[in-house]
């Protein structure tokens, strides 16, 4: 086998680590690939869940012998604590590697100290390599760890000319089949969807995951938060049901905000607490504006339908913005067609001042 460049290597790891999203919360997604002493690839892993090995301990398994003297090409920093896996550090160093070559260093105060450790052994550590592809692989959990709550993701669906539902409330389907499947592969990737208790009242949703090739339920399900703060949601509502777990956040469990509902922040930082890294936030349009109005938005994904209207409920609502100068810029990162449909993805830009 031909050797590879140590970017080579850490590209191949970063697309290693993507096979973990959706499954190893609240643990971070991480690739590895090992070298040996020539530069050729000897070992591949990645996290596949939360309690497995980690990526470097597979990859390490893979390469046995052949890891000494070699290359270590990882996409985050080797933890350095005793959890329910023991320091990839401590194993990297039994295994006698020459060089980790690390993407994004560990922000977390618990699991960092991994290059320190490496460094103190005499191994080469070097730092940066595709950080900004790393960053980008692993940024829902990156940002709940950095600020302390969970990436938030809004997802919309609505017509060409913004409506989430006819005049007469009628909503199914807005968007195509193609485009509703697509969703189920969103929420897979992510811990928790939230609603409205609007939302639960309307259209009575199962919020679940569905396996893309027949239907069926996925064996992992996120939680199901319904933001309800008096506790208006029927005890025969189908997110009730046993398919995966609910809460029903109340404003007297979690605290009123200044309106007297729920109180967002407090909302995120609860679910934080509970191990929830990345949340979907899927309805209705007035929640959807109170978390845009409250800056708590990390990104915007948008099914648009080639449809018109010209009546019937906008998808969004009650954003604060009141003028064009409060208006929420977003920064479009891809457009995909899906079906007959649109996806647009984008972040919003941060407001100065």
């Amino acid at each position: 086998m031909a050797s590879v460049s140590v970017d080579e290597a850490m590209r191949r790891a970063i697309e290693l680590a993507a096979r973990g999203l959706g499954t190893t919360s609240p643990n971070p997604v991480v690739g590895c690939v090992l070298l040996d002493a020539d530069g050729e690839v000897v070992g591949e892993g990645f996290h596949a869940y939360a309690g497995g090995p980690h990526a470097e301990i597979v990859a390490l398994a893979q390469a046995g012998h052949r890891a000494k003297g070699g290359t270590a090409v990882v996409t985050l920093e080797p933890c350095d604590h005793t959890g329910r896996t023991g320091p990839c550090s401590d194993a990297l160093v039994q295994a006698q590697v020459a060089r980790v070559v690390i993407a994004v260093p560990d922000p977390t105060p618990v699991a960092a100290g991994g290059a320190a450790t490496l460094r103190a052994a005499g191994i080469r550590v070097d730092l940066g390599v595709r950080a900004s592809e790393a960053e980008n692989g692993n940024v829902a959990w990156l940002t709940a760890m950095r600020r302390g709550w969970p990436y938030v993701i809004w997802k919309y669906a609505a017509t060409l000319d913004g409506r989430s539902a006819a005049a007469d409330g009628t909503s199914m389907w807005i968007t195509s089949e193609a485009a509703r499947m697509d969703v189920h592969a969103l929420r897979a990737t992510v811990d928790a969807v939230i609603v409205g208790v609007g939302t639960v009242l309307a259209d009575d949703p199962r919020l679940t995951v569905r396996n893309l090739r027949d239907g069926s339920l996925a064996i992992r399900q996120p939680l199901r938060v319904v933001v309800d703060s008096a506790g208006r949601t029927p005890l025969d509502a189908q997110i009730r049901d046993a398919a995966a777990r609910t809460w029903i956040a109340t404003a007297a469990e979690v605290g009123a905000g200044p309106d007297g509902g729920v109180d967002l922040p407090a909302l995120l930082a609860a679910l934080h607490a509970k191990g929830v890294r990345a949340v979907l936030l899927e309805g209705g349009p007035k929640l959807a504006g109170a978390f845009l109005a409250a800056g708590l938005v990390d990104r915007v994904v948008g099914y648009l339908a080639p449809r018109l209207l010209g009546a019937g409920p906008a998808a969004l609502v009650d954003a604060g913005v009141t003028t064009i100068a409060e208006a929420i810029d977003l920064e479009i990162t891809d457009v995909t067609q899906i079906g007959p449909d649109l996806r647009i993805t984008a972040l919003p830009r941060k407001r100065e001042g």
